[in-house]
């Protein structure tokens, strides 16, 4: 059965071929929330995709590939996850000690091939987030989709349902505010 065939029985009342659908998609929703929100809290994540897709069934277009349209959902869980666990309520990761020591040795090492070599290490995600955690949940959001994740300003605006100048314009004041982020925590080459 396809997709859409399967959307439709849900609509007519055979709810429990929507787990047809959880099983054909849950690796790619997976993907997307691993990406994007704490390990711990993917699970939930997850479920909340799920559970979101399907009270809005009803709202989905045949004419759309059913996988898109479950990707927007989920990037939009993962935005409402950080807008909601977000920085301003309390939910801040504390540098570690060795990723300290890691901001340390960047701020006193200028090589550039030492950097490259320190920034493949785990004390480099470890600063990552850390820096992540001090944007808004929009721009945590639109700096990972656009940088780490290397989609187009068009894909982005299409997961995040904003305009294409939206995302062109915070992401190019995000690349600024995580510049100014790492400059006041030492770091001065990015």
């Amino acid at each position: 059965m396809s997709d859409d065939e399967i959307v439709q029985r849900v609509l007519r009342g055979d709810i429990n071929t929507y787990s047809v659908l959880i099983d054909r998609h849950s690796p790619c929703v997976c993907r997307i929330v691993a990406g994007h929100v704490p390990h711990d809290r993917g699970d939930e994540v997850v479920h909340d995709t799920f559970v979101n897709a399907y009270k809005g069934l009803a709202s989905y277009r045949g004419g759309d590939k059913f996988p898109n349209w479950l990707s927007r959902i989920a990037v939009r869980c993962c935005y409402d996850y950080w807008r909601e666990n977000g920085r301003k309520s309390g939910h801040q990761v504390a540098l570690s000690e060795d990723s300290t020591e890691f901001l340390d040795r960047l701020m006193a090492d200028t090589a550039m091939t030492t950097y490259h070599d320190a920034a493949r290490s785990h004390d480099a995600a470890a600063v990552l987030s850390w820096a992540l955690d001090q944007l808004s949940p929009e721009d945590r959001m639109v700096i990972t989709l656009t940088a780490l994740e290397e989609k187009t300003v068009a894909e982005a605006a299409e997961l995040l349902g904003w305009s294409r100048v939206n995302v062109k314009v915070r992401s190019l004041r995000v690349r600024r505010k995580l510049k100014d982020i790492l400059a006041q925590a030492g770091i001065s080459e990015v």
